[in-house]
């Protein structure tokens, strides 16, 4: 991705003076919600735990079905956090474990014959690795006789350095669930059958005893993770602690994060990437087909740390002194158009949900020629790309340099998405 570096686009007036403590208050506000948010993904990946062991000991549809709801519940509070990846080294350097995308899933397990095999991109492509307890990289021979969560971590996630071969994650659970999605732009998401998990003669597919290893390995690694960055927003915690050191650069993270989740992204990796290429394997996730879920949500992520306020998902509300009362002070129209972009932008992705949700999946929507979904995905690329100008002003009014917000080909330079 492009990087765009505010501070050389922008002409800056000096920074504001915030009221006193009113920043810090700010920041404060940030971390508890981030702490809360990233709890609450953490409760949420601890259900899909027990839902997973449950599956895995007793492989029934019923049981797959409740640890299939339990990951799409999980995702509702995780894809909140993602404002938080941008401006955070912490998080940022920690992501790419957690919820990478896209992978070449014939890394873990088997694939259709269309999937094809190893590319000069990714000798591992078709690994197989469920299938395969022993295998060679880069000139050595690796023992995968044991898949443990070390194993997928230190040895397998993005084997022979390809970002592609993800090994962890969210999206690997998720491929172990639904399995491919092989309907293209047809109706429909993955369909593996709960007997890939069963023992002796009632596993499908080979290997059921260690697919349910994986499984159970990535599954244990993903709360791992998430109990790891919880505790870095806490008190004390590394996270919390870089954020509060510096006022004008913790809201130049705030700002970086509300950006370049809402620009480079969302608006382009995730969305408008897709419309260009008309490919449903450019679904965030494409084997649930819950990418409406995953563009909502950011959405909501974003106006959350704007308006300073968190619903849990016990109903609970995080909330306290926000970047929207330091815009307000400076400049109260903006503080309005700002509030009224990213509603728009919870409208737009609304549009896509309730779309989704009503039959018309947002694979179907990626089709060529398919001039209703092209209309609602374009809604939320355009509303993102809107508020990202409001959030360059916010920038602008309150003086705040190194604000960096990412890019992305598709927005900046299409001709290179074909080159």
């Amino acid at each position: 991705m492009k990087n765009i570096l505010l501070s050389t686009a922008l002409t800056f007036v000096a920074p504001i003076a915030f009221a006193a403590g009113h920043a810090q208050d700010v920041l404060t506000t940030y971390s508890n919600i981030a702490e809360a948010n990233y709890q609450d993904s953490l409760t949420t990946a601890q259900t899909l735990q027990t839902a997973v062991n449950a599956l895995i000991v007793d492989p029934t549809e019923i049981n797959l079905q409740a640890a299939k709801a339990a990951w799409s519940a999980a995702r509702v509070p995780y894809q909140q956090t993602e404002v938080y990846r941008f401006g955070n080294a912490i998080v940022d350097d920690w992501e790419g474990k957690v919820n990478a995308w896209p992978l070449d899933e014939g890394l873990i397990d088997y694939v259709d014959a269309s999937y094809g095999g190893p590319s000069d991109e990714n000798e591992f492509a078709a690994l197989n690795v469920i299938a395969n307890p022993t295998f060679t990289l880069s000139g050595a021979n690796i023992d995968a006789s044991a898949i443990t969560p070390d194993f997928l971590e230190g040895q397998l996630h993005e084997a022979d350095g390809v970002e592609s071969n993800v090994a962890t994650g969210y999206h690997a659970v998720e491929f172990l669930l639904w399995g491919q999605d092989l309907n293209g732009h047809g109706t429909g998401a993955g369909m593996r059958p709960a007997t890939d998990y069963a023992m002796g003669d009632d596993c499908t597919n080979g290997n059921c005893d260690r697919r349910g290893d994986y499984l159970q390995a990535a599954t244990d690694l993903l709360v791992a993770d998430l109990e790891w960055m919880a505790e870095q927003w806490t008190e004390g915690g590394d996270a919390r602690a870089s954020v509060m050191a510096d006022e004008d650069a913790g809201i130049a993270t705030i700002l970086t994060g509300m950006g370049s989740l809402s620009y480079g992204e969302a608006a382009g990796e995730r969305m408008r990437l897709g419309v260009m290429l008309n490919d449903p394997e450019e679904e965030h996730s494409c084997f649930a087909d819950n990418t409406h879920n995953d563009h909502y949500y950011n959405g909501v992520g974003v106006q959350n740390v704007y308006l300073g306020s968190y619903t849990r998902i016990d109903g609970t509300v995080v909330s306290g002194a926000s970047l929207a009362d330091l815009v307000a002070g400076s400049d109260g129209d903006l503080d309005t158009e700002m509030r009224t972009k990213l509603s728009a932008t919870i409208r737009e992705l609304g549009d896509i949900k309730h779309a989704a949700e009503a039959g018309f999946a947002y694979d179907m929507m990626l089709e060529a020629g398919n001039a209703a979904g092209e209309d609602l995905i374009m809604g939320g690329v355009n509303a993102f790309i809107d508020q990202t100008r409001s959030i360059e002003r916010v920038v602008a009014v309150l003086g705040v340099d190194a604000v960096g917000i990412e890019g992305s080909d598709s927005l900046d330079d299409p001709d290179a998405v074909f080159q």
